[in-house]
């Protein structure tokens, strides 16, 4: 049996997926299978998967069902005490899984490990941005505010999710979320800093339609508050200011960047939890949409490419 279970759903991503396999099997960590979830693709991802040589990573096919029901295939399949999951477009640099099996070895209350994560663009490249997270210990009361959690970072315990169940097929966006939350309400959470993740920018993960994630965010939020006590149902005004602060970033990165929307997500967030005005997520957004409406799409892109330029070259040097 191996220790670890790897799953990657794949619907018509082989563009990245052969990089994502790669950084999976040239782990330091050996003991691992990895189910590669076909969730109905119509390219040549049966063909590719036949001529894998590694006897560690097969391919699991089903109809079309979305992302959650291409996870919970690959848990129902699963033979590891540990599950790991990394979406097909990701890559994981070569100590992940090591350095995450030694945590939860070391700490058998802990139910789910996760680590920072580096921004890379469509090639691979790092933008200089890493995404970090302070979710760890009990951290029931600070994910029902917003989601910190990055499911390419995570390896959970196969006992944990027999306990709380799998992803929620019924929400095509936000089921990370909504099993996070089960997660830290039975179990404390570990994080490692280092980002040991490389999470790939690229055109089909930053056109999804915000009306698809903004229901599905309100109905994991309706959701979770149903069964919280009434002296912390304060804590749902902040979800939906930290819903909206996310919907806005989506509204900008949309195909058709709509400032004027985002600004009103940005309105709306600081409405339902004012202190949110004086933090860094909403500074920043404002400047993003004061300079998409200044600038237009092209100046926008133009500054953001020499911000992440800018980035690169100071991490660089910091690392040197």
């Amino acid at each position: 049996m191996p220790k670890v279970s790897v799953i990657i759903p794949a619907y018509n991503v082989m563009t990245y997926l052969p990089d994502t396999l790669k950084s999976v099997l040239h782990q330091t960590f050996t003991d691992f299978e990895v189910l590669i979830v076909n969730d109905g693709s119509s390219d040549n991802i049966i063909q590719w998967a036949e001529q894998i040589k590694d006897p560690r990573a097969q391919l699991i096919s089903q109809n079309n069902q979305g992302v959650s029901a291409a996870r919970n295939k690959g848990i129902t399949q699963a033979q590891g005490d540990y599950i790991a999951f990394v979406d097909a477009d990701d890559l994981w640099e070569p100590t992940k899984l090591e350095k995450q099996v030694l945590c939860l070895d070391a700490n058998p209350t802990v139910g789910l490990v996760h680590t920072s994560m580096l921004l890379v663009n469509e090639q691979g490249q790092s933008l200089g941005k890493i995404i970090s997270s302070n979710a760890e210990g009990e951290a029931w009361k600070q994910l029902l505010e917003h989601n910190t959690i990055l499911t390419s970072s995570v390896i959970v315990r196969q006992s944990c999710l027999e306990t709380v169940g799998g992803f929620d097929h019924n929400l095509r966006t936000a089921e990370d979320w909504d099993l996070w939350i089960r997660i830290a309400s039975r179990y404390p959470l570990a994080f490692i800093k280092e980002p040991l993740v490389f999470y790939r920018l690229h055109p089909n993960n930053t056109t999804k339609n915000w009306r698809f994630i903004k229901q599905d965010l309100h109905i994991v939020i309706e959701k979770i508050f149903q069964t919280v006590p009434s002296e912390l149902q304060y804590l749902k005004n902040r979800s939906y200011g930290y819903t909206n602060l996310f919907l806005a970033w989506k509204a900008l990165s949309s195909a058709d960047k709509d400032w004027k929307q985002a600004r009103e997500f940005r309105n709306s967030a600081a409405k339902q939890y004012p202190r949110l005005r004086y933090s860094y997520q909403y500074i920043r957004l404002s400047l993003a949409i004061a300079m998409m409406k200044w600038f237009g799409v092209n100046g926008f892109n133009k500054v953001l490419s020499l911000i992440y330029t800018l980035r690169r070259r100071i991490s660089s040097r910091m690392t040197q």
